[in-house]
């Protein structure tokens, strides 16, 4: 099968690149004609573990291909994936929708012939409803079926995310946009992976709904965590115990800084917007938005505490400033509120990331980038853990030790043994540990 996908971001990149390793034949479209040429020679734009090997790979195949015209990119093909931003509007909190009706204007003008326009882009609930409308003044209306298809794709392993997904939701209204949908999932089905077909308007909103109830368990257990200080509990034995219990899960029960990232905070934003524009309020979703973005403040003010009530003069050593670990994405991360109180308190900046330093230079001015973790704890105040990287975990501590000035070390992921540290004669505060 021949396929356009419209957007050669993170999304369009990774699904384009993993839909051409099934066998088809996939072209990427995107205005940015920089990141085509980079494309076009192989080299991925974006830092996403095995991406880059996984792109050259089928480029050489002639499985892959890059431009910056649409027409070019949509000859021929089956069906057309619209992968492009949806960020938040300033003020209100929805989606901002421009980008996926542009590219939705874009392809009613290039149809050549039937094609099923997949909105993959994160949308409010009738979003395929408008980009039926903005096709049919386009295009007759027998050349095209719309069809929503959500991403699920976890930034450091998407790779993984897509090959073998939990699930993959399709709404679709006709049968035509639901057999060239099952062909392109083909491959997947064949793997045992549950396919869900379903209305597109209860597509959109699956989209949301997970991201918001994961938003809502991360949001969960840092407020134990919290509580766990307060009363002397530990709230890694908190998470381990309730994780086991299978109406529960394991996962997304880490506390820290609060959540980040592409996804979360904006597709929060967008689910509370939904809610009130559809008078169904939803309180719980409401609250998660304050309580998150109150939480990176507190997380300053933690450090602070921890380097004695004040860091003036202080020299404070960050190691991680993505919102994640195996990725270079600085959206919404903890580290741009983080690090600005801490310089506004008097303190100066060294930082580290293996991946993000580039992304995070242009955003947080006044910081000193370091080569790596021990360049960056010499002479430093205190060391703090923003986003844990494996290779954080790793770290010699004896020479952690002794590369920091004074030996506070604010751990704001839980990587160490707390008992551990505090043996070895670090002042250590972890997150939700108690006494």
């Amino acid at each position: 099968m021949r396929i356009a996908m419209i957007g050669a971001g993170y999304v369009g990149l990774v699904s384009g690149a993993c839909l051409a390793d099934f066998g088809h034949e996939v072209a990427c479209v995107d205005k940015d004609a920089a990141r085509i040429a980079s494309l076009q020679a192989g080299r991925s734009p974006i830092y996403e573990p095995g991406l880059g090997e996984l792109v050259a790979a089928n480029l050489r195949a002639g499985r892959l291909a890059f431009t910056t015209d649409i027409r070019e990119g949509m000859r021929g093909a089956q069906a057309v994936f619209i992968c492009v931003g949806t960020p938040t509007l300033p003020g209100d909190g929805g989606a901002d929708m421009r980008f996926v009706f542009q590219a939705a204007r874009e392809i009613g003008e290039a149809i050549d012939g039937f094609v099923v326009v997949v909105n993959k882009s994160t949308s409010p609930i009738g979003a395929c409803d408008a980009i039926e409308r903005i096709l049919a003044e386009r295009a007759p209306r027998e050349r095209f079926a719309v069809a929503s298809n959500p991403e699920f794709l976890r930034e450091g392993a998407a790779i993984d995310d897509f090959k073998r997904p939990d699930r993959v939701v399709v709404g679709v209204e006709e049968d035509a946009a639901r057999r060239v949908m099952r062909e392109i999932y083909q491959p997947l089905e064949r793997n045992g992976s549950p396919i869900i077909y379903t209305t597109r308007r209860t597509a959109e909103l699956v989209k949301y709904a997970a991201n918001v109830f994961l938003a809502m368990k991360v949001t969960f257990i840092n407020e134990i965590a919290d509580l766990c200080e307060k009363v002397g509990g530990d709230v890694m034995d908190v998470a381990h115990s309730i994780g086991l219990d299978q109406r529960i899960g394991r996962r997304f029960l880490s506390p820290g800084p609060g959540f980040g990232g592409s996804c979360f905070p904006k597709d929060t934003l967008a689910l509370t917007k939904l809610a009130i524009d559809a008078r169904s309020p939803m309180r719980l979703v409401e609250t998660l938005v304050d309580v998150n973005e109150k939480r990176k403040v507190m997380m300053a003010g933690k450090i602070v505490r921890a380097c004695g009530g004040s860091v003036a003069g202080k020299r404070i050593a960050v190691l991680g400033l993505t919102y994640k670990p195996n990725t270079d994405d600085m959206r919404d991360a903890p580290s741009l509120v983080i690090v600005p109180l801490l310089q506004h308190a008097g303190a100066t900046i060294v930082a580290f990331d293996p991946e993000g330093a580039k992304q995070a230079a242009a955003l947080l001015p006044g910081v000193e980038f370091a080569s790596g973790p021990y360049a960056c704890l010499e002479g430093a105040d205190a060391m703090v853990v923003v986003t844990e990287w494996d290779a954080f975990r790793a770290l010699d501590l004896a020479r952690v030790k002794a590369a920091l000035r004074e030996p506070v070390v604010v751990d704001l992921r839980n990587i160490y043994p707390q008992g551990a540290m505090r043996a070895m004669g670090f002042r250590y505060e972890g997150i939700g540990r108690g006494a």
